[in-house]
């Protein structure tokens, strides 16, 4: 073959230190936007951003030429940094290491897109806790409890 063609869709997940509530209702747009400036310029669409006070939610597709962990790297570094440039939030903010991938075809990019703007209804009777187990358990990923949220 003479080209590289890709189709490398993820739904990431990842939550603020500790899992604080930092991202309020009245900056979660901006907040959502500053990560999608930092993928554009990291390469990465960010298809769709959402999430409540203590996580994020992004469907996103990556370039061949980066690896995940770089994508999420510069995401999550990149995204750190601009929120605390804007001062949107008082104090010094950060993301929890870590996050979760998982592949997404082309047949459920409807689904997550969905299942990414209604999260306020989803914890409504969910914690970030509970959705994050439920996820790595549907997508068959192994993980020890203990190690689950240091």
């Amino acid at each position: 073959m003479a080209n590289t063609f890709t189709q490398l869709r993820y739904h990431c997940i990842w939550s603020t230190k500790n899992r604080e509530p930092m991202i309020r209702p009245d900056i979660e747009e901006r907040i959502w936007a500053i990560i999608a400036e930092t993928g554009s310029r990291h390469g990465i669409n960010v298809v769709k951003v959402g999430g409540i006070e203590n996580h994020v939610h992004a469907l996103i597709d990556i370039p061949k030429t980066l690896s995940v962990s770089e994508s999420m790297k510069g995401l999550k570094g990149g995204s750190s940094n601009g929120i605390n440039k804007a001062g949107i939030i008082n104090g010094h903010f950060s993301w929890q290491d870590g996050y979760g991938a998982f592949t997404v075809s082309a047949s459920s990019v409807a689904d997550v897109l969905g299942y990414i703007t209604n999260q306020r209804e989803h914890h409504r009777t969910m914690t970030f806790e509970e959705e994050y187990v439920k996820f790595l358990e549907k997508h068959r990923v192994e993980y020890d409890a203990k190690y689950l949220w240091d």
